[in-house]
């Protein structure tokens, strides 16, 4: 190894370092906030260094109805998730195999329905949803996340089942198995890790959505990304409150996401591919 290239790649990680440290700040400082007792919160200089106490997240729970807003979050998120994975993957399957010249089209097209901004398709879908009496629901959530992950679902799906040789398919067939039992016995077992990527994906999107969540439910319905908003610059809610209230928000979905790392950093390369 040359002088030049250990160099470059000690610049190389230390510029790496930095971006990381970076990024991680926010999440340090947060849970710096929330376990910092209230007077030392703003404090000049910041104390980095201070006795940790749990007193922000009995305030928390104190003040919020805690096990209610993740229970909503959780409906939301696995219901949109529940749905979309049935809907997409036989979509993607269905392009996947289909001989039809449009099919990659129609895959792409879905996958720009899913870059489509909130905002956009907000005031339709809160129209419709108050016409069916909806509104005020985590339901009327569920069914929005749905259309806009199963787009997604269906375009990543596309990408594993083309990924798959039709040959063991056909070997299914010529065994005996219908169409249906070659999907069902083949060709689903093979695309597994694919499943879980996109079901991963679709409760990230979900578990994140504010937008759609802030003006479609009501106060016994709203997930914990809107408790956050409606709490700030209330009486009596701290900064350490809202810290705390913030671990409840993103602890579930990192731990989710550490745990099905490989499988979301595979959702990532497969559609690069």
């Amino acid at each position: 190894m040359t002088t030049r290239s250990m160099v470059f790649g000690t610049a190389r990680r230390g510029f790496l370092l930095l971006t990381l440290a970076f990024f991680l700040l926010p999440f340090l400082w947060l849970a710096m906030t929330a376990y910092k007792p209230s007077n030392e919160i703003f404090s000049i200089p910041p104390h980095l260094f201070f006795t940790p106490t749990l007193d922000q997240f009995r305030n928390a729970l104190r003040i919020f109805d805690v096990g209610s807003l993740i229970t909503s979050s959780l409906l939301i998120a696995g219901g949109s998730m529940l749905l979309s994975l049935i809907l997409g993957v036989p979509a993607g399957y269905a392009l996947a195999r289909s001989a039809h010249p449009a099919a990659m089209g129609v895959a792409y097209f879905f996958m720009t329905i899913r870059m489509v901004p909130a905002v956009a398709a907000l005031i339709p879908f809160y129209l419709l949803m108050r016409d069916i009496g909806l509104i005020g629901s985590w339901f009327s959530v569920v069914l929005i996340n749905c259309v806009l992950n199963t787009a997604f679902v269906s375009w990543m799906m596309f990408s594993y089942f083309r990924g798959l040789p039709k040959e063991l398919e056909e070997a299914a067939l010529t065994d005996g198995c219908g169409q249906f039992g070659a999907f069902w016995k083949v060709s689903l077992p093979a695309v597994r890790s694919g499943i879980i990527a996109s079901a991963l994906f679709c409760v990230l999107f979900s578990w994140n959505d504010f937008l759609f969540a802030m003006f479609l439910t009501r106060l016994d319905s709203k997930p914990i990304s809107v408790a956050l908003l409606s709490a700030y610059g209330t009486k009596d809610i701290t900064w350490g409150t809202l810290g705390a209230l913030a671990h409840f928000s993103t602890v579930p979905i990192v731990l989710i996401v550490l745990v099905l790392n490989r499988y979301f950093v595979q959702g990532l390369t497969k559609g690069i591919n």
